[in-house]
């Protein structure tokens, strides 16, 4: 017979099981969701990491760890510039303020 194996079931947000604020989930996620454009656009484009790099105006090294999920050195803003510069269109919408008293959200979509 096997041992149980204690398990903790997910909120369905990583970053937030993890311990980080809800405003900091918040921000890693559009953040993981910016990157996977990034390397789908790359991918999609058949570009080497060299010539995305050269495009987004950025080195390899950079944009390979940035792939890699290494987050904490790059900017949503510089995500959405390096987006841009490789031909994707990048929308931010401001919606109304929320109807009870919390929060905004913060949320990133990819267009198909």
């Amino acid at each position: 017979m096997m041992a149980k194996v204690p398990y903790e079931r997910s909120s369905g947000d990583v970053f937030a099981d993890i311990g980080f604020s809800p405003a900091e989930a918040a921000e890693l996620t559009a953040k993981s969701k910016l990157i996977i454009a990034i390397k789908d656009t790359i991918t999609r484009r058949k570009l080497t990491q060299q010539e995305a790099a050269a495009l987004c105006g950025a080195d390899q090294p950079t944009l390979s760890k940035v792939l890699r999920g290494r987050m904490e050195s790059v900017t949503m803003d510089r995500l959405t510039g390096w987006l841009v510069a490789l031909g994707r269109d990048v929308e931010i919408v401001v919606g109304k303020a929320p109807r009870r008293n919390r929060p905004g959200r913060l949320r990133v979509t990819e267009a198909a």
